[in-house]
């Protein structure tokens, strides 16, 4: 009985591990994933409809894994920086090197301080990229590259 009860629990803890490593590898695909041009097409928070926010040229942002830099367009002026990201968090709070174009409109304002806000991401299906506060959406951008 005690030589059963050591083999099964020698099984159960053998499975145990191989699908903790499971895990870490899926896990790990998403920083991966997360390479590429992805272009915003939802913000949380402004009562102003997104075609209104944005009516000409949509932020976009180009993350270069291998390199750790982040670079886009806030749909006004360009952007760039060290890419702070792992395979479930990312952090903005970095200074961003950008461009000081006057922008109309609230479309750049708003899309800056979201992004400063933003502490994890999700990526569905490969070409959904939703950035999260928290448990919360609150930017989502689909990738075009």
């Amino acid at each position: 009985m005690r030589r059963m009860t050591l083999v099964v629990l020698a099984v159960m803890g053998t499975l145990s591990a191989c699908n903790t490593l499971k895990n870490v590898v899926e896990a790990s695909s998403d920083l991966s994933k997360l390479g590429g041009t992805w272009e915003l097409d939802y913000v949380s928070g402004p009562r102003i409809a997104f075609n209104g926010l944005y009516p000409g040229k949509k932020p976009v942002l180009a993350f270069d894994i291998q390199e750790k830099r982040v670079t886009g367009n806030s749909s006004c002026n360009s952007f760039s920086g060290k890419l702070i990201a792992d395979d479930t968090s990312i952090n903005f709070n970095e200074p961003l090197i950008m461009t000081k174009m006057a922008c109309p409109g609230e479309g750049e304002a708003i899309f800056l301080e979201t992004i400063k806000k933003v502490n994890k991401y999700t990526i569905t299906g490969d070409t959904t990229l939703n950035f999260l506060m928290g448990d919360i959406a609150i930017m989502r951008f689909h990738k075009i590259k």
